[in-house]
């Protein structure tokens, strides 16, 4: 492998593919650490170098990018708002004066939402803490690195099969 074209904090200089959460957005020259540019983002495909003939491409394509990554974010926009129409309900047993005897986390609203033909995956549901009594909460979801929506979610008690 060539050498990698250092910036002037003494990093790699790499042009970002894709945006990459907590770095910088699609087109940004960024500058990061060796091991980080030579084990992740080189490998997968998120950046490349620098070069003058790179940033000239990027320019040349940024208004296309731009309407791409616009693209992305209105479908995810739209996903939010889904969410936000929708209620997922979870029994769980509570006692007389409605606390939990466990709690309700991202793994059960997770699975409550596939019920509904909803895909999120855990780390997506923001919870504060897990929910412990029963009642009306809504829940944030991120749906991507930029936008988050919310999620009604019933803690209902459990019906005994008596």
């Amino acid at each position: 492998m060539k050498r990698l074209p250092r910036g002037p904090h003494g990093g790699i200089e790499l042009l970002l593919i894709h945006s990459v959460e907590n770095l910088g957005k699609q087109g940004d020259v960024v500058e990061v650490k060796l091991g980080y540019a030579k084990n992740y983002l080189l490998p997968q495909g998120l950046a490349t170098l620098a070069t003058d003939h790179h940033k000239r491409m990027v320019e040349k394509h940024r208004e296309r990018l731009q309407e791409i990554e616009q693209d992305r974010l209105s479908k995810l926009r739209a996903q939010a708002d889904e969410l936000a129409k929708q209620s997922v309900t979870i029994e769980a047993n509570a006692n007389d004066e409605g606390h939990l005897y466990g709690s309700v986390g991202p793994a059960e609203i997770v699975a409550a939402l596939k019920k509904s033909d909803v895909s999120l995956a855990p780390e997506q549901i923001k919870l504060e803490g897990p929910l412990k009594e029963l009642g009306l909460y809504t829940v944030k979801v991120r749906v991507a690195a930029e936008v988050e929506g919310e999620l009604k979610v019933w803690v209902v008690p459990a019906v005994a099969d008596e």
